[in-house]
């Protein structure tokens, strides 16, 4: 069914057609379509459009039709219409007859589609916010098995200096929590509704619009009815904030799978999120995590889709902004795949703790320790740095570790050196100097994951 044509001589060509028509991807919108057009027909009947009787007709029709697609979410195979909004108004039609006709009094498909995707977008929003939550209760799970557990921190992917297997954790922990933060504040400016804006100036009928986006649950109507129908950077800016989370996941994909490797072998990946090779019997692929990494253009292209999609549009809308569903669809699938699955990655992961701390104990990772003694021991540190350098240098050429080196060996490198320093040397001793807010420090950390517990049963 076409919602125009009677300007036309003849029908779309069929080419034009399979380009234009955009039901097989907006039927997405059915439910939001129909939500939107229930509240429509409220706003019309205020107005004075509809009888009391033939709002409860419409109301009444669309709820069914609405019951339906809750049922029957996927598009039926023969239905040909342009676009969702054709498709709901030629189902109302064969509903309720010609009463159906007055449903679009006032109201464009321009204002129409963009509160639709503004109601699917708050939803996605919300699934996604759910799906996050349940990723840091995942890492804080974690965090609080390997409480105990030291790790070799990296900077340059080189051992730098022992970290607690926890404050890892809880660095992702950061991560996702500022990803919700950025969703939910996205989330506030998708929330006006652009309904009753018509088809760029407004419409002709008195529509209370603050009731209409009360009905919709928006907090507001839009203010401009120019930037309401042509405005897309709600998507943009959700795109934007799924982006970097996306990120975040390949981060942490690549964590794992650089932990999970024979070289490593700090972690093992249950078989439930790992494949095996066609050719190589030995073999256990991290695939789960592999895919976080690989996913992460998925939606990141999105963005850079639609941003290049509006860049040069001039106002009020143009058929260009069919192109904003596809993307944003695409982008919340793949990264709704991915939140879901972390959890069951984090869950089941097997933590290799002696490994941990022979690669914590390994690198020279205590060099920065050696240093902060000759700090304690009044040597400036540009000094004590340079000191130590050459301890780590005559270290490597034995083939030793610092704490097994003769005092008098270090004495004579860093002549500052007393007998206490092995004693400043463990692991043990360098994470306890680190309780400073944010450190890996034991009482640090056992601080911060519970203050992050907390933040999540707070949500």
């Amino acid at each position: 069914m076409a919602l125009w044509g009677g300007r036309f001589e003849s029908g779309p060509d069929a080419l034009f057609k399979q380009l234009n028509d955009s039901l097989r991807f907006d039927y997405r919108l059915a439910r939001q379509d129909i939500e939107g057009s229930i509240g429509w027909a409220k706003a019309i009947a205020r107005a004075g459009v509809l009888t009391p009787d033939e709002l409860t007709k419409l109301t009444a029709a669309l709820n069914k039709l609405l019951e339906e697609v809750r049922a029957n979410p996927t598009l039926p195979a023969n239905d040909t219409d342009e676009d969702i909004h054709s498709w709901v108004e030629r189902r109302l039609i064969e509903s309720v007859g010609p009463l159906g006709k007055k449903l679009h009094t006032g109201r464009s498909r321009n204002d129409q589609v963009a509160t639709d995707l503004r109601l699917w977008t708050r939803a996605a929003i919300d699934q996604r916010l759910a799906e996050l939550r349940d990723c840091r209760r995942a890492l804080i799970d974690l965090a609080t098995r390997e409480q105990s557990t030291v790790l070799s921190g990296y900077t340059h992917l080189q051992r730098a200096q022992p970290v607690l297997f926890p404050h890892w954790c809880l660095a992702y922990v950061e991560m996702l929590e500022r990803d919700e933060t950025r969703l939910r504040d996205a989330r506030t400016r998708v929330n006006t509704c652009p309904l009753g804006s018509g088809a760029l100036a407004g419409t002709a009928y008195t529509i209370d619009r603050h009731a209409l986006a009360h009905d919709l649950g928006f907090d507001a109507p839009t203010n401009n009815s120019l930037d309401a129908v042509s405005d897309r950077d709600f998507v943009l800016e959700t795109l934007a904030a799924c982006a970097i989370t996306a990120v975040h996941l390949s981060r942490l994909g690549e964590d794992l799978i650089l932990y999970g490797s024979q070289e490593f072998a700090f972690i093992e990946f249950d078989d439930a999120v790992s494949s095996g090779s066609s050719l190589m019997p030995q073999k256990k692929n991290p695939d789960s995590a592999e895919l976080l990494r690989g996913k992460s253009g998925r939606v990141i292209g999105p963005l850079v889709s639609l941003l290049t999609t509006v860049k040069g549009l001039p106002l009020a809308y143009n058929k260009d902004l069919q192109e904003d569903k596809e993307p944003l669809f695409d982008a919340m699938d793949h990264l709704s795949m991915c939140l879901r699955v972390v959890p069951r990655i984090l869950d089941t992961l097997k933590v290799r703790r002696d490994a941990c701390e022979r690669a914590a104990k390994g690198g020279y990772s205590n060099a920065t320790d050696l240093a902060d003694y000759l700090v304690s021991r009044d040597v400036p540190f540009r000094e004590a740095h340079e000191q130590v350098g050459r301890v780590v240098r005559h270290a490597l050429s034995l083939g030793k570790p610092i704490e097994e080196l003769p005092l008098t060996e270090l004495q004579r490198l860093a002549p500052a050196v007393q007998p206490d320093v092995y004693a400043s040397l463990t692991i043990e001793a360098g994470l306890s100097r680190r309780n400073v807010h944010g450190g890996t420090g034991t009482q640090a950390v056992a601080a911060a994951l519970a203050a992050a517990r907390a933040r999540l049963n707070a949500d």
